[in-house]
């Protein structure tokens, strides 16, 4: 009787034990799912969208109709198009490319195997001129070019542009130049000094390293410029500056996150921001 009652017991303790270890591993597999499952959102952006993307993403991670955000961490390398562009057609793990124009991501859709993911249009970009030390208050839309021409404007007076062959901006801005004849006489003259991205020109105009920046509207919005600092070029004057972007991983969370970018919430983001609707 007392040997089966040791027997008993010794095998209600190893069933115990059994149990134990089993809960044991499959907490470890659920903690290793879970470690598995929580990703990282990486994304290139153009440099004009460093004032307004992180409160997109902000509320994207806040809204309480999104779902799982707290397993996606998202990062966010800022520079000109066609440096990121660079980057990613060298292997740069992006997942998601922002650009600054339409033709680096549809470089980028005509490489892709997946021709089911094309590039989408989030929003449209304007161009501003912006000075710190030469007030621009006398001076009209239609009358820009007059601020480039006038008695304040002297031979040692500097012009910054971002990189026309990188940046979408900086291309804009060289477009609008030409179309008012004088581009050629101001870079001639060495007035013209060109930036990296548009982030650098604003750091220009800001400091007062140069007196005019050619800049992002948006990027005036976010400091709440002064009226006499800056001039809103006419949109017509230049090439609409769309702004295309493409998902290159083609994941859960690069979905989930266009899709915002897109909706209404996006978009009033965007046009809070000082960006133009898309037609």
């Amino acid at each position: 009787m007392g040997r089966s009652l040791v027997a008993s017991t010794s095998a209600c303790l190893l069933l115990a034990l059994s149990a134990c270890t089993a809960d044991n591993s499959t907490n470890a597999e659920s903690a290793t799912a879970t470690s598995a499952e929580h990703q990282t959102l990486r994304i290139a952006a153009a440099a004009n969208l460093s004032d307004v993307l992180p409160n997109i993403i902000d509320s994207y991670q806040t809204d309480s109709n999104m779902s799982n955000q707290d397993d996606v961490d998202i990062e966010v390398t800022y520079a000109s198009s066609g440096k990121l562009y660079a980057q990613i057609k060298a292997g740069a793990p992006y997942d998601i490319f922002l650009s600054a124009n339409q033709e680096f991501p549809a470089k980028l859709s005509d490489d892709k195997r997946d021709k089911s993911v094309q590039p989408f249009t989030y929003t449209r970009g304007q161009l501003a001129l912006y000075s710190v030390t030469k007030p621009l208050n006398d001076f009209k839309p239609a009358s820009l070019i007059d601020a480039f021409t006038s008695a304040s404007f002297k031979d040692d007076s500097k012009i910054s542009i971002a990189n026309p062959e990188l940046a979408p901006y900086g291309a804009s801005a060289k477009s609008y130049l030409q179309s008012q004849k004088i581009y050629d006489k101001l870079n001639a003259q060495k007035s013209l000094i060109q930036a990296e991205n548009i982030g650098q020109v604003f750091q220009y105009a800001h400091t007062g390293s140069v007196d005019y920046g050619f800049v992002a509207q948006s990027q005036l919005v976010a400091i709440k410029a002064k009226p006499e600092q800056f001039i809103t070029v006419p949109k017509a004057s230049y090439p609409a500056i769309l702004q295309d972007g493409i998902v290159i991983n083609n994941t859960v969370p690069a979905a989930a996150f266009t899709d915002y970018l897109r909706s209404d919430a996006g978009q009033q983001h965007f046009a809070q921001a000082g960006y133009l609707p898309i037609q």
